[in-house]
Order: C-alpha cells, then sequence, then structure tokens
C-alpha cells in the first residue's frame, strides 16, 4: 500500500471530533461530582448508576485528542518549518498554562481544602501562604496536594512536550516521517488496523499500569506518556494517509461492535466476580480487552465522523476557535458551583442541572469577553487576530 500525495484541506470532521471530544470531557467533569471516585469538590449525592457511563468514557476519551491533535500538528507541518511551528505552538499553549496555574486554577484547589481539609482560612491567605509554596501540602485527608498545580490543564502541558519533540525528530530526521508513515500504512491495512494499535496499547496497560499509575504530573508519569504519546504520534503519521481513512470508514461498524461488545463483557466480568477473584487472569483480560476497547472506539469515532461529517458550517467555525477557552475555565467553574451547592438542600438532579447550565453559561461568557479584548485572547489559546487554525 503505498501513501498518496493529498492536498492538505480543513479536516471539518476532525474539527468536530475535537468539539465534541471537548465536550463530553466537560461533562465527564460533571460526573466526577456525583461517583465515588476522588475530585476536588464532591456532592453529598453520590449516583453509582453514573459509573458504566463514566467507566465506557474514561479509556478512550483523552486519547482520541491525542490522536486529533497530532493529525492537526501533521497538518501545520505541510505549511510551517519545525521551528515556526514550535514557536506557534508555544505562544498558543504555554500564556494559558501559565496564566491557568496562577488565575484559573488556584480557586480549585482553595475549594478543594477548604471541603477536605476544612481549611478556615480565606483564599488571599491561601493563595500567599500555601499555593505558591512549591511542595507537598494538606496531606491529612486524601492525596497530598502539589502546589502551585495545573489539575486539568496537564493536557496543555503534554501537548507542548510532545509537538516539542516531534518537531525535534522532524528536524533531525527530516526523510523519516514519510518512511515512518509508508510503514505504518502497511502495518494497519487490513485486520492490522484493529490490532496492531491494540496490542500495544494493551501492552502498556499490562507492562507500565502496575508500575507508573497516571498522576499528570508529567514527571514520572510514564504510563501515560507511552500511552499519549503514541496516541499523538500515530495521527501524526495517518493524518495524509488516506488509505487509513478509507479503512476506518470502511470498519467503522465493526469497531463499534466490538467496542460494544468488549465493555458489555467488562462490566460482566465485574459484577460477576468480587474484586481480588481470578486476580491474575483478571488483569490479563482487563489489560488486553482496554486496549482493545480504547483502539476500538477511537476507530468507530473517526471512522463515523470521516464517514458523515462532510460540511462545514458556522457553528464549526465558531465552536473551533471557542472551545480551548471552554475548557480552560470549564472545571473552575464545576468545582466552585459544586462548593456552593454542598449544603444547598438540592436533589442530585437539581444540582447537575445547575452545574451543567452554570458551566456552559460562563464557557460561553467568558468566550465572548475574551475574543473581544487584545489582550485577553492569548491567555486562552486564542491568536490575536483572531484566524482560525
Amino acid at each position: 500500500m503505498v501513501v498518496q500525495s493529498v492536498r492538505v484541506e480543513r479536516r471539518v470532521d476532525l474539527d468536530w471530533i475535537r468539539i465534541a471530544a471537548f465536550g463530553l470531557l466537560i461533562l465527564y467533569h460533571v460526573g466526577m461530582v456525583f461517583v465515588p471516585w476522588y475530585y476536588h469538590v464532591k456532592s453529598t449525592h453520590l449516583v453509582p448508576a453514573l459509573l458504566p457511563f463514566m467507566l465506557a468514557l474514561n479509556p478512550w476519551r483523552l486519547g482520541l485528542l491525542f490522536v486529533v491533535a497530532g493529525a492537526a500538528t501533521r497538518f501545520m507541518a505541510a505549511n510551517a518549518t519545525p521551528g515556526a511551528l514550535t514557536a506557534s505552538r508555544s505562544l498558543r499553549l504555554l500564556p494559558p498554562l501559565l496564566f491557568g496555574m496562577l488565575v484559573i486554577v488556584p480557586p480549585q484547589s482553595y475549594w478543594e481544602v477548604v471541603a477536605r481539609q476544612l481549611y478556615a482560612h480565606d483564599f488571599v491567605a491561601f493563595y500567599t501562604q500555601h499555593y505558591l509554596a512549591f511542595a507537598k501540602q494538606f496531606c491529612s485527608s486524601g492525596p497530598c496536594l502539589i502546589l502551585p498545580t495545573w489539575n486539568h490543564l496537564w493536557f496543555v502541558a503534554y501537548l507542548w512536550i510532545y509537538t516539542l519533540i516531534a518537531m525535534l525528530l522532524v528536524t533531525l530526521f527530516p526523510g523519516g516521517v514519510l518512511r515512518t508513515e509508508s510503514a505504518l500504512v502497511r502495518g494497519l491495512s487490513g485486520v492490522g488496523l484493529m490490532v496492531l494499535p491494540a496490542m500495544v496499547f494493551g501492552t502498556y496497560r499490562l507492562a507500565l499500569l502496575p508500575l507508573f499509575p497516571p498522576n499528570n504530573a508529567l514527571v514520572g508519569d510514564w504510563y501515560n506518556h507511552a500511552l499519549y504519546l503514541s496516541m499523538f504520534t500515530l495521527g501524526y503519521l495517518i493524518a495524509r494517509a488516506e488509505p487509513v481513512w478509507d479503512l476506518m470508514v470502511k470498519q467503522r461498524w465493526t469497531a463499534l461492535g466490538i467496542s460494544v461488545a468488549v465493555f458489555a463483557s467488562y462490566l460482566l466480568a465485574r459484577w460477576q466476580w468480587p474484586p481480588g477473584a481470578l486476580r491474575g487472569a483478571w488483569r490479563f483480560y482487563e489489560g488486553t480487552a482496554y486496549g482493545l476497547y480504547q483502539w476500538s472506539c477511537i476507530v468507530a469515532v473517526l471512522g463515523f465522523g470521516r464517514r458523515w461529517i462532510t460540511r462545514d458550517s458556522a457553528a464549526r467555525r465558531y465552536l473551533t476557535d471557542a472551545i480551548f477557552p471552554y475548557y480552560v475555565v470549564h472545571q473552575t467553574v464545576i468545582v466552585g458551583v459544586a462548593f456552593a451547592l454542598r449544603d444547598s438542600g438540592f436533589t442530585a438532579a437539581q444540582e447537575a442541572t445547575f452545574i451543567i447550565s452554570a458551566t456552559a453559561a460562563s464557557c460561553a461568557l467568558t468566550y465572548e469577553m475574551v475574543r473581544r479584548a487584545r489582550w485577553l485572547r492569548p491567555l486562552f489559546g486564542l491568536k490575536l487576530q483572531g484566524a482560525a487554525t
């Protein structure tokens, strides 16, 4: 199979997939308020019935974003030198990351220590005495906080690092991308599309996850780096490989069927056997099934997107620009509203409705304010001139 040379065009399907993936991420973070997993602030109403939906999203939602980010980076690389692309990405990613860590994220940590640690001082005292301390703190209940922190903005830091790695490799091995792409396209032909990436991701889970649990802290986060850097690289290499995209379209229903079957078997196994039962066999099954489910979901989303999303629209152009500012501010709104509603007496449904509504309104208002203020635009990842990318 030969890699075809294609004219670089706007991939509206990937834009919409990116928008939808960030939208799912926002809803996922709302769900974290109500499930029995660690989160910054929890509702008094836990809803275990949400767990299957959270489990269904968790394996592939972020991997999909890194695949799309890798593809977008490849498209940008067609019109820029590695140095220029690195500078452009740095100007788009680093100001929101630093601004977010210093301004957007600190309230999340403050509300967390008030709710979990019964911290009795005001935000100014927390910010000046604790948040900027550059140390582990508040270890008496739950995991220690390492402050300052980037919380949900870890994705931005990782994306920047992976872009630097990609551009360094392109600079050092200028002919390597096309050769690697050609080899990858051959490997992903036929059944290889579903099998090979799933095997790699399953191996990561079996070999690296027990040794390096995810921490989103950059240092020591080797399972996440192996997984997400591979996803980013895969997206970069297949971005202009039409045979792979054509095969994803052909296998989209197969990928969807595999993902449904694997997830159903996973839920059945969780209900059938108590924790610790069939430990060795379960661990092997969980790792291999996780990798297969993870990749089959991504193939299904990309395949259906490529097949069904073919027309551009004003909504796509608006949301493509807006979604990154939405991402920057959404978790602070979620945590803040959840904190305010702790003793409200509302039902779980009322709390969730209020959190989702407040988050949507705050994200929209933030974007409308930011896009009109030239000095704010770079702090939220927007170009100064407002040109779409």
